[in-house]
């Protein structure tokens, strides 16, 4: 649990850091987006590795020494004195621990008997939910008081008796013997997630297809998946097994914990700049915000503890349609929103994400096999962190693409021409009369053309939650699920 929460901590924990890593490292905007970029390209790449490690080294081994090259890769981060040696860390430091998250549930399952997996799936995933919220939380509160170095150095002192607890009472098992790498299906899998994410990613500065750079990564990530598929198909031990995909509850689980992530991440990505930049708000309060989701995703977790014991098609639509309601509640926001809304919002939000997260897990791994369970769940959370990822780049290019083609559309109307505009009461308090007076009005207007743009993203958000819903009917019941 503790391992996970820490791993989960660090992934969004350099969101809140950028502007200051930037102006460290003299970096321009899109050198220290490679900061997060490569960090989490590399989780997901060697996340669905999990599988092979546990059955050449042991499950024990891999836990605790992926934990402790965590650990150490977060304290190089922190102690980095260029961009480039920053984000070589950052590389190894998801790299390394990316095993930790699938491992840790694949322990607690193993560790409780079936009738309380609710209850530990619950707990777990509190670890996984709130770790995201407290590092950005506790991450910038730390930055403003000292500097964004200790952000990363408050994560090695618990990681290390992390890793300790592990290697004192942690059961030793033997490996499974399977040693043998697919390297065809890893090295494909592998360069078709990291050309789609480095497009997602550059597409929106580069003018997407415009650009040759976008067009080749396309094209490669395409090639690449289409020998990745054909190769797992035809081989006889392939790097992931897709003929799990033929159990219905778990093909079905991994497309609803691809939208799960899509939405667990996105608003704390997308919300903290809305309201430092454009809104006006202070670290301080943006802080309160992101822990109000906390609070609201402890409270979910809790009452999943009960609704785990129902059908969990109940929870899924419960939980998909309260992430609905928060969305056309965010989709009617403007940039008078007070923190009370904004607080209640992301409380709701995460109630919305600990109710779905029980239900969706016990309905995924409800009839896979204990041995397929590493490798399941590995491919589980793989699915997770590209839905974020990919969602995170999209609602961020529509952004950028909206604010830039509101602005163009509003500036046209500021002209002595414009007879509305001489109006005394039209134009109130701004003026045309002066060169700061434009500029007053110029930075009004790429405030509101920013809006556009974020309602925009939780217009995607709001439309991800409701397409949800149909694939939850498709999910096998409780007693099915049992007997299947």
């Amino acid at each position: 649990m503790l391992g996970s929460t820490l791993y989960a901590t660090t992934l969004l924990i350099a969101s809140t850091l950028l502007p200051q890593m930037q102006g460290a490292m003299s970096a321009t905007q899109d050198e220290i987006a490679w900061v997060m970029t490569f960090n989490i390209l590399t989780t997901a790449v060697v996340t669905p590795m999990t599988g092979w490690m546990v059955a050449r080294f042991g499950r024990r081994n891999v836990m605790v020494w992926s934990l402790f090259a965590f650990s150490v890769m977060t304290l190089l981060c922190g102690a980095a004195e260029s961009l480039e040696m920053l984000v070589l860390w950052r590389i190894l430091q998801g790299g390394l621990g990316a095993p930790v998250i699938p491992l840790s549930q694949t322990i607690l399952l193993d560790s409780f008997p079936k009738r309380q997996a609710g209850m530990v799936t619950s707990i777990f995933g509190m670890a996984v939910v709130i770790g995201p919220v407290i590092g950005p939380t506790v991450g910038s509160l730390l930055s403003e008081l000292y500097s964004w170095r200790w952000a990363f150095y408050m994560v090695v002192p618990v990681g290390l008796a992390c890793f300790i607890g592990l290697r004192l009472t942690l059961p030793k098992d033997a490996p499974t013997g399977r040693t043998a790498l697919d390297w065809t299906g890893f090295l494909s899998l592998s360069l078709a997630i990291a050309c789609v994410q480095l497009m997602l990613s550059r597409g929106q500065r580069l003018d997407w297809f415009e650009s040759e750079e976008v067009v080749v990564e396309a094209l490669v990530a395409a090639l690449a998946f289409y020998v990745f598929i054909a190769h797992s198909l035809t081989s006889q031990a392939p790097f992931l097994n897709l003929r799990l995909l033929l159990d219905r509850n778990y093909a079905l689980g991994l497309v609803l914990v691809a939208i799960y992530g899509m939405l667990n991440f996105t608003p704390m990505v997308l919300l903290p700049p809305l309201l430092q930049q454009h809104a006006g708000f202070p670290d301080s309060i943006i802080g309160e915000v992101i822990a109000a989701r906390g609070v609201g995703a402890s409270i979910g977790f809790f009452l999943a503890i009960f609704i785990g014991k129902v059908d969990p098609r109940i929870g899924l639509i419960g939980g998909f349609g309260v992430q609905v309601l928060s969305g056309l509640w965010l989709m009617s926001l403007d940039l008078n929103v007070d923190v009370a809304t904004l607080m209640a919002n992301s409380m709701l939000q995460g109630i919305a994400v600990g109710v779905i997260w029980v239900p969706l897990t016990l309905a995924t791994f409800a009839t896979i096999e204990a041995r397929y369970l590493a490798e399941g769940t590995a491919v589980y959370h793989l699915l997770r962190n590209i839905g974020s990822s990919f969602f995170i780049s999209l609602c961020v290019a529509e952004i950028v693409r909206a604010t830039g083609t509101n602005y163009g559309r509003m500036v046209e109307m500021v002209s002595p021409f414009n007879e509305a505009l001489s109006l005394p009461w039209v134009m109130g308090g701004w003026t045309m009369d002066s060169t700061a007076g434009l500029a007053r009005i110029a930075k009004e207007i790429n405030r509101q053309a920013a809006m556009i743009g974020y309602l925009n993203a939780f217009g995607l958000y709001t439309l991800a939650s409701a397409l949800a819903v149909p694939a939850i009917l498709f999910v096998a019941g409780k007693a099915r699920a049992r007997n299947a």
